[in-house]
């Protein structure tokens, strides 16, 4: 297939990348490779993929000097106009949207980003998916949306109308936008619920990079809600095992959908969603505890109260994606975190 990937600069993206072209897709990947953190991991992500940062300007194509398959272009979501000539020029088969303004708490002082990349310019992506008629829009959501619900674990058959962050509402409204979509024009779209992704090449404002880091610094650590929080965390692996399958297999019309008990996880249109977890999740002290163990030196702790927009513990049924495409994240958090750092201590030098 030739398929679109957003966020391409981006963790997931980068990964999602890799493995398409390794099983012999055409990819176009797409990053504005804005500065909500580092570019320059940003770019390094992209140089491991063959896309030289010289070479990388704004609204071109470049071609990767590894594999001529994938060719990358700078680009915002909400420049419709190129957006536009993109999707006319390349005719694409799928489009898997990982772009967005990442950022629970980031989304509390900075809330204009998030209504541009996650509103606007996933509303542009709908449209141009919509007038050329591609095949399967995939797109990130975020276990965020859950907000207040507090039955585990969280399930797509639930409601999740009570978002706490404006990250979280985005997300949700990308969900309802799609379904749109699909009911009114027939676009087959899946929207994919993460949790807690980590790993090698992770995103800096996570929790593994930021304890990793102030740790070997030896820096205190801001642990939030006193230290009494769960997280699904799930390895970047398993992740780009999921999201693969779900590019593969288009949501059909569900025939025995009933609108009276209305199953928000599908629909009477081509429409999908699935949480793409580990379905394990640990204490964020034994989280840090592994951490320790693996950098071999103890974390100054300083503990904080629970943060607005934050929830103490997420879990994720994963029953779906199992059931339809045979998913099964594999990988323990031992293993996972003990990559992330041997990566670190590498990449920095450290």
């Amino acid at each position: 297939m030739k398929i679109l990937v957003t966020g391409t600069a981006g963790f997931i993206g980068s990964f999602v990348v890799q493995q398409l072209l390794k099983r012999g897709d055409e990819v176009v990947g797409l990053d504005s490779i804005n500065d909500y953190y580092d570019v320059q991991l940003k770019f390094a992500r992209l140089e491991k993929a063959g896309i030289a940062r010289d070479l990388v300007a704004y609204n071109k194509l470049t071609t990767s000097t590894l594999d001529s398959r994938y060719r990358f272009v700078q680009l915002k979501l909400e420049d419709k106009k190129s957006l536009h000539s993109l999707f006319a020029n390349e005719r694409f088969d799928s489009v898997c949207n990982l772009a967005a303004q990442a950022g629970v708490r980031y989304s509390l002082t900075n809330p204009d980003a998030y209504i541009q990349s996650n509103i606007i310019g996933f509303m542009n992506l709908l449209e141009l998916c919509r007038n050329f008629e591609i095949a399967h829009l995939v797109y990130a959501s975020s276990s965020s949306v859950y907000g207040l619900n507090q039955e585990m674990p969280f399930s797509t058959h639930f409601g999740t109308n009570h978002p706490i962050s404006l990250y979280a509402a985005s997300k949700k409204s990308n969900e309802l936008m799609a379904h749109t979509y699909s009911h009114l024009f027939g676009l087959p779209t899946t929207g994919l619920r993460f949790f807690t992704v980590y790993g090698p090449w992770g995103r800096p404002d996570m929790a593994l990079f930021l304890f990793t880091k102030a740790i070997l610094e030896d820096k205190p650590i801001d642990i939030f809600n006193n230290g009494d929080m769960i997280r699904d965390f799930t390895y970047i692996d398993d992740i780009v095992e999921g999201v693969v399958r779900v590019i593969d297999h288009p949501p059909r019309k569900n025939p025995d959908w009933d609108a009276i008990i209305a199953d928000p996880s599908t629909s009477s249109a081509p429409y999908k969603i699935y949480n793409i977890g580990n379905s394990n999740p640990v204490k964020l002290m034994d989280f840090i505890t592994e951490i320790e163990k693996n950098i071999g030196k103890e974390a100054i702790k300083n503990f904080l109260p629970l943060q607005e927009g934050d929830v103490p513990a997420t879990y994720a049924s994963v029953t779906d994606l199992q059931r339809d495409l045979g998913y099964h994240p594999s990988t323990p958090v031992s293993l996972g975190v003990a990559n992330f750092v041997r990566w670190y201590r590498r990449y920095y030098n450290v």
